[in-house]
């Protein structure tokens, strides 16, 4: 039963109107984990740290008393002593993005297991913001980074990467040789060449590409598509790009000035996941059947690739598989204090679903 006498310490101050706010609890420390297993705070810090000098009945006696107090240590005050803070910053351009999600998933998971955090911070598709956020994560002591720009050509965010002095690993950009950084990669050129091979060999002589900002995804993607119709001797003029910026807004922009051409492209390929949510918007507006009035290949398998009807034909990458390696990456540079640079190159495929059919009879 609650002591109605309680103190006000006890019970927490009361303000002007009479209602109670409750006292902070006091952080328990080393010294009375110590007093409570009646051990030296040295006996306590062997044992918490695993020291293997440290017989059973020591540990016994401190981890009782741990459990006891609900003691927690001082992570903060452990990476003064040790220069290491177990924690690696990442740097999403937006989190909003099923990609940036799936890659910072992957990579919170595997530092997990080596028992690092991750402090995630989401730029919100401002390149502004990376830099802020960059510094920030240097600030809070973040043993690494790995970061997924919004730009590859921000002066100020290239600067504050340059001044790091932590390792660093990019996920899909390239940037200048003076920032020394390890990356991860996707071969975007093998699944988009798959793919506009089997829509030529569905006889489309007309395909839309609706591409994203100037980095490497999208550079490596219309570069390889221009190559394969170039290969075929089609005409460049055979590929109709737009590009913009990674939303669905523009996925949905330029596809609908794609379809109101004098003469539109019959297959469309998005280059994104948030491009093909705004292009499957306007192709349903339309009530346009995939596979046979226009034939549709997007990016990422996405759960509304494998839903909509028919199913969309995607050049796919293991977005969860790229979080881990690059957390792997990191880690290894960490730990080994390297710091040669590598890039590591993740595979992508194209799957061919019902949205891709032979082109129409002109």
């Amino acid at each position: 039963m609650e002591d109605l006498h309680a103190s006000a310490g006890d019970r927490g101050d009361a303000n002007h109107n009479g209602v109670q706010r409750p006292t902070r609890r006091r952080r328990v420390g080393m010294r009375e984990v110590a007093e409570r297993a009646g051990v030296a705070i040295s006996s306590v810090s062997r044992t918490l740290s695993g020291h293997p000098d440290v017989s059973e009945e020591m540990r016994e006696q401190v981890m009782a008393a741990v459990a006891e107090l609900g003691y927690k240590p001082d992570l903060l005050a452990q990476g003064l002593r040790s220069r290491a803070s177990l924690s690696i910053g990442f740097v999403a351009g937006d989190i909003s993005n099923p990609l940036s999600a799936q890659i910072a998933r992957g990579a919170e998971v595997r530092l997990r297991e080596n028992d690092y955090s991750m402090l995630l911070t989401n730029s919100l598709v401002d390149p502004e913001l990376d830099r802020q956020n960059i510094e920030l994560l240097e600030q809070r002591r973040a043993d690494g980074l790995i970061v997924l720009l919004v730009s590859e050509t921000h002066e100020p965010t290239l600067a504050a990467l340059a001044n790091l002095t932590v390792p660093l690993v990019v996920i899909e950009r390239d940037l200048p040789p003076r920032i020394h950084a390890s990356k991860v990669v996707s071969d975007h050129a093998a699944g988009v060449s798959a793919a506009v091979e089997h829509l030529l060999r569905l006889g489309h002589r007309r395909i839309g590409f609706v591409g994203g900002p100037d980095v490497r995804p999208t550079r490596q993607r219309l570069e390889t598509a221009e190559r394969v119709l170039a290969s075929h001797g089609l005409d460049p003029r055979a590929l109709i790009a737009r590009n913009g910026l990674f939303s669905e807004e523009h996925g949905a922009r330029a596809t609908a000035e794609m379809l109101d051409l004098p003469e539109p492209p019959t297959a469309l390929i998005a280059g994104s996941n948030q491009i093909m949510a705004g292009a499957l918007q306007v192709i349903s507006q339309r009530e346009l059947e995939l596979g046979h009035e226009l034939s549709f290949v997007g990016y990422d398998d996405i759960a509304v690739a494998k839903v909509y009807r028919p199913p969309i034909s995607v050049v796919e990458r293991d977005l969860v598989a790229i979080g881990e390696v690059a957390a792997e990456l990191l880690l290894t540079h960490v730990r080994d204090h390297t710091t040669e640079p590598q890039e590591v190159v993740m595979p992508t495929r194209y799957i061919p679903r019902g949205s891709c059919g032979p082109a129409p009879q002109q």
